[in-house]
């Protein structure tokens, strides 16, 4: 399985970087989670520069796609060239946004008038575009996703490899990465915010 991260200028760090290290727990299984961008580099809102694994087009050959967050969003929502640039097909693709993410999302029409989650700095801009925003951190609608809060990043992650592999290959992920002695409360607090977006047939691992 190939993970388009989407991440440009002024990206929030627990956004890209969360989700992908998450995916990236399935490497032995032959997924790869990449940060794609749309230049070489990109630099976070706290000034952490990064290359990019894959430019902005990857994203349309990717299994699965999320679209961070950060402090130009709404500059990258206004920007008819770069939208064009993403080319996002929810009938073969798993798609998911973070916070202002869902902004790229609505502008991209594939949230269409279904509600969504974002944070709450983004919570104006996404209404203005014609989405109700949920007061709940993760919801899924078919192959479209969207979360509020940074460490809603989990609940993304969580809810791509429960579609795409197994929600047993899903709850060791996350176990892995929670902390010490709260393992078990992570795992189920996760599980159940991506359980009821998930399709009867998901597969559980043996």
């Amino acid at each position: 399985m190939q993970i388009a991260v989407l991440t440009f200028d002024g990206f929030n760090e627990l956004d890209s970087f969360v989700a992908a290290a998450i995916l990236n727990r399935m490497k032995a299984k032959g997924w790869r989670a990449q940060i794609a961008s749309p230049t070489p580099e990109v630099t976070s809102m706290n000034g952490v520069t990064v290359r990019r694994q894959q430019p902005l087009e990857f994203a349309a050959e990717a299994d699965a796609v999320i679209i961070g967050s950060g402090i130009k969003t709404r500059e990258i929502a206004a920007d008819p060239a770069l939208l064009a640039r993403l080319t996002l097909d929810p009938a073969r693709q798993l798609i998911g946004a973070q916070c202002s993410g869902t902004l790229l999302l609505a502008k991209l029409g594939l949230v269409g008038d279904l509600p969504a989650c974002t944070d709450l700095t983004t919570k104006p801009w996404v209404i203005e575009a014609g989405v109700t925003v949920l007061d709940t951190p993760f919801v899924a609608h078919g192959n479209v996703a969207t979360a509020g809060g940074c460490l809603s990043s989990q609940y993304l992650a969580a809810w791509i490899i429960a579609r795409l592999a197994s929600v047993r290959d899903a709850e060791e992920a996350i176990h892995y990465v929670a902390p010490v002695g709260e393992k078990q409360a992570y795992v189920a607090q996760a599980m159940a915010a991506v359980a009821p977006f998930l399709p009867v047939t998901t597969p559980i691992a043996a």
